[in-house]
């Protein structure tokens, strides 16, 4: 199991604009430049983002992108479904019953749990917490 090179660049966006100071608003070009990400393929993954309500974007002269939310109330759960969608390790974790074998099978237990503890792993990462870690190591030099 992959993420996307769609969500990893996602996630990147929003490391950036997490990074920058309040209120401040990014260029798509800047952020295409500093991220190596291309820009109609940026256009579109911002556009996802918006839509999730995790950017605000703005037009015109002074325009950009920034959070929509403070970087604390944003986690890497809600990116990555934002782009990816729903995680789901398997099926029969997701829609009961839809597996013969769910009530005998020894193994949807541990999916059950895999995708409990990666969603509780993923969304205790917020962008607060995770742009100073990169900040400090010097990931992002804005």
């Amino acid at each position: 199991m992959e993420i996307s090179r769609r969500t990893d660049y996602g996630v990147r966006v929003i490391l950036e604009l997490a990074s920058m100071a309040d209120n401040e608003r990014a260029s798509t070009q800047k952020i295409a430049e500093r991220q190596n990400i291309p820009g109609p393929f940026l256009a579109k993954i911002i556009s996802q983002l918006s839509l999730s309500g995790l950017v605000t974007t703005y037009r015109g002269a002074g325009g950009g992108v920034a959070l929509a939310r403070p970087a604390s109330e944003i986690n890497l759960l809600e990116v990555i479904e934002a782009l990816e969608g729903p995680i789901h390790l398997n099926r029969c974790v997701v829609d009961p019953g839809r597996c013969p074998h769910e009530a005998k099978c020894p193994v949807h237990d541990v999916w059950a749990q895999a995708q409990a503890d990666l969603a509780k792993t993923l969304s205790e990462a917020t962008f607060d917490h995770l742009a100073t870690e990169a900040t400090d190591a010097g990931y992002l030099t804005l």
